[in-house]
């Protein structure tokens, strides 16, 4: 698996948009030192400060759109397999849907996931990955009812560097790959509802049309999440989660 490692860039998902018009044929991480236009969920803009990873995935997926939004769950896996070989074992970490991982209680890493291609047809997917190593955002760089941003080297003491940090992730993320390829996504849902973040409990999801609150209470066989409310169980394949 290719690595670019850059000084500066706008995007790491822009980069890899550009590599994969460019003919792109193995999958690549693409990482930069500082990115000067970082974008979050929704074209919010992501706040990176220096010495954290800023980093991206881009490769050609197996399947269709549904199988290419379940590499979030991937992803999230990894990263959490890779901040338990940092952090040790029994750090708190957990997973905030659909793309988010916490520590502390606190947000460390997110996902962001853009595809290029026509229709239902994906030709290549790009998953960008953000992880607060060294610093944590201020709060109010983040949008207001975010979870409250935190570092590893904030709440651990642990120093480690993008590059070591991205070594362990590629690796993570190849092993949940691997597993997704020959027994599907059924093994991945299970293993991130055993670290999901709220299950069964109140949340608030937020989509573009409405604000839905109710129990958590796991994830449908697409991945999208189950959310119970006193109109009954309600399914949301996306949506901004809010505790």
């Amino acid at each position: 698996m290719a690595r670019h490692v850059l000084a500066e860039v706008d995007s790491t998902n822009s980069e890899a948009a550009r590599l994969a018009r460019a003919g792109l044929r193995q999958p690549t991480w693409i990482m930069a030192r500082r990115q000067t236009a970082a974008r979050g969920r929704r074209g919010r803009p992501w706040v990176s400060p220096e010495g954290n990873l800023a980093a991206t995935l881009v490769f050609r997926p197996a399947g269709g759109p549904v199988a290419a939004a379940q590499r979030s769950f991937v992803a999230a896996l990894a990263l959490a397999d890779a901040l338990h070989a940092v952090c040790g074992p029994s750090v708190s970490l957990a997973l905030k849907w659909p793309n988010d991982v916490l520590l502390n209680g606190g947000k460390v890493a997110g996902i962001l996931l853009e595809s290029l291609g026509s229709g239902a047809a994906i030709d290549h997917l790009a998953i960008g990955i953000g992880v607060n190593l060294a610093a944590a955002p201020p709060p109010e760089a983040v949008e207001p009812g975010a979870v409250h941003p935190v570092s590893v080297a904030g709440e651990t003491g642990i120093a480690v560097s993008p590059d070591d940090f991205l070594s362990l992730l590629a690796a993570a993320f190849a092993r949940r790959e691997a597993q997704m390829a020959t027994y599907g996504f059924a093994p991945i849902r299970t293993a991130w509802l055993t670290g999901a973040a709220r299950l069964g409990k109140p949340i608030t999801a937020r989509t573009g049309t409405e604000t839905i609150t109710g129990t958590f209470d796991g994830l449908a066989e697409d991945g999208s999440l189950i959310l119970t409310t006193p109109q009954g169980a309600r399914i949301i394949p996306a949506a901004d989660i809010h505790f």
